[in-house]
């Protein structure tokens, strides 16, 4: 019996109540105006796979082979636990009530997705290693990943301090890394032959799409960026 993961259907609410709650409601947070946005690129510009460590590590999850959805699994586990430690900078960081908010929908829904998708894995491929694998383009099969290859797949940046960029920094990172889990998700649509990682790869692309839109209204909004 599996764990059922939060679907899109329970997140888009949410996202349609933050947004409403960005126009409905007078807002508790730093007015953009009294924090200039900072002309020092390394604070202001959206940062790349790059600045998350994903030089030299593709996301190219390979063929839809036996494989493929154990190489899914341990592509999206780090990369939830990416986002999961970026959520919890925020709820530490920031003083923004939206953020919050997004930053506990993100952990309500990718830590039960973590946990199912690891269930998955022991039920699916018993005689698999406990260590993540990843499809090699050179070698045209799956290897062990590295440590460097997991660190890399958390695309994980330090969002410094809390200061008035904090929350840019942050809107940067995550989109980026939003961006990341949907391409993912969208091969495993294309490639998996299992209506479970089917109906996950569905909740991943449309919540985190939502996500995707709600964080770049804010950052127009907040930073007109």
């Amino acid at each position: 019996m599996t764990t059922p993961f939060l679907t899109s259907s329970k997140l888009i609410p949410l996202a349609i109540a933050l947004t409403i709650g960005l126009t409905g409601c007078p807002s508790t947070s730093p007015p953009a105006s009294s924090s200039p946005v900072s002309s020092d690129p390394a604070t202001s510009r959206t940062p790349s796979p790059q600045d998350h460590g994903m030089m030299g590590h593709s996301m190219d999850l390979g063929p839809a082979d036996a494989e493929f959805d154990l190489r899914f699994i341990d592509a999206m586990t780090p990369h939830h636990q990416g986002a999961l430690e970026m959520a919890q900078d925020v709820l530490e960081k920031s003083r923004r009530p939206e953020l919050k908010k997004l930053a506990q929908a993100i952990m309500a829904a990718q830590n039960p997705e973590i946990q199912q998708m690891q269930k998955w894995r022991t039920a699916w491929y018993p005689k698999a290693s406990k260590e993540p694998i990843a499809w090699h383009g050179a070698m045209k099969h799956s290897m062990p990943m590295s440590q460097e290859q997991i660190h890399g797949m958390k695309m994980t940046m330090d969002l410094g301090k809390a200061d008035a960029q904090f929350d840019l920094r942050f809107l940067n990172a995550m989109i980026v890394h939003h961006e990341g889990a949907v391409t993912m998700a969208q091969e495993a649509l294309q490639k998996s032959k299992r209506p479970e990682m089917q109906k996950l790869a569905k909740a991943i692309v449309s919540s985190q799409t939502n996500e995707i839109e709600l964080m770049k209204t804010w950052r127009k909004r907040w930073y007109s960026q």
